[in-house]
């Protein structure tokens, strides 16, 4: 997946944000498939001054958020840094599995094709959207389908705006989930890959199959009503992909989240799937970071686009 994504030269360094934090992560290559942490920080923002929406503005304060990047770049050594690729919180994209019952011959057709998808599929106008699509394998009844991420251009320029103020270019954008997706997207398993990405309302769920998108479910709740959506996700997997025929083993699950969502997803899976699961830990991804002053679910996203810089 992400071909399209990961063929530039892209920089080893990225920032990744929350809705109330910012991270700045540097990494550096240890083998064939191993990362460990080289430089990061994480500075705490006020509540308020970045508001995650996919239609609405999401920076109240551009010179003030400008202060807290540069002071996390300060935290975590990398003043001298220029090139970032960006993170940005998940709420503030929009991400589908676009198919098409028949490829158009020509080129533009093709595009027009899907900008009208888009469209459908995420309520706003292409030409107000920045959208990464890739195209993945058809589905079972061969239909051409494209992996399509989408944010609003004006949602990107504020982000780009206070970069610039810095002096500092923002290269690859992506939202934190798609950001996160890179840990498992690499991986030449032969086995289902599920990842549950908290967020500010909610959570986002990428299930990967043969290394390619599968299914894309972006759920809005409150927080009491998060375990019960969980257990209906695994319910409807365990369902329509655990037990067809195309299926491969499903041992691996990736959880991220704030407070103790990776704790209860034990017995939430055990009660869904008839069975306990064992979550993927960094490690198992392949990254190494000093757990006592950092937490995965802080550096999983940035850390994520950083590794495409080896790619």
């Amino acid at each position: 997946m992400l071909s399209s994504l990961t063929k530039p030269n892209y920089p080893r360094a990225a920032m990744g944000f929350g809705q109330n934090s910012v991270t700045a992560v540097a990494l550096q290559k240890d083998g064939p498939a191993f990362f460990s942490v080289r430089q990061a920080a994480t500075v705490e923002l006020p509540a308020g001054l970045v508001n995650p929406s996919f239609v609405d503005d999401n920076i109240s304060d551009q010179f003030e958020l400008a202060e807290h990047l540069e002071r996390v770049s300060l935290e975590c050594g990398l003043r001298g840094q220029k090139q970032w690729s960006v993170s940005m919180p998940s709420t503030t994209a929009r991400t589908a599995i676009l198919s098409i019952k028949e490829v158009p011959t020509s080129k533009r057709e093709l595009e027009e094709v899907l900008d009208f998808k888009a469209e459908t599929s995420f309520g706003v106008p292409s030409s107000e959207l920045r959208i990464s699509m890739d195209r993945i394998s058809p589905d079972a009844e061969g239909r051409a389908r494209y992996f399509a991420t989408a944010v609003k251009l004006g949602v990107i320029d504020e982000y780009e705006t206070v970069f610039e103020s810095l002096g500092w270019r923002a290269g690859l954008i992506l939202p934190r989930a798609v950001s996160e997706l890179n840990w498992l997207a690499g991986s030449r398993s032969a086995e289902d890959a599920l990842l549950i990405s908290s967020q500010e309302n909610g959570f986002t769920a990428l299930l990967l199959r043969a290394g390619e998108p599968a299914l894309v479910r972006s759920v809005i709740c409150r927080d009491e009503e998060i375990d019960d959506e969980i257990f209906r996700l695994l319910v409807y997997y365990k369902d329509k992909y655990e037990e067809s025929p195309e299926s491969g083993s499903s041992g691996r699950f990736l959880v991220i989240g704030e407070g103790s969502l990776d704790d209860r997803f034990a017995g939430i899976s055990a009660e869904a799937l008839g069975r306990s699961v064992r979550l993927l830990a960094p490690a198992d991804l392949g990254l190494a970071f000093p757990s006592s002053s950092l937490r995965f679910s802080d550096i999983a996203a940035p850390a994520g686009l950083a590794t495409l810089g080896w790619r």
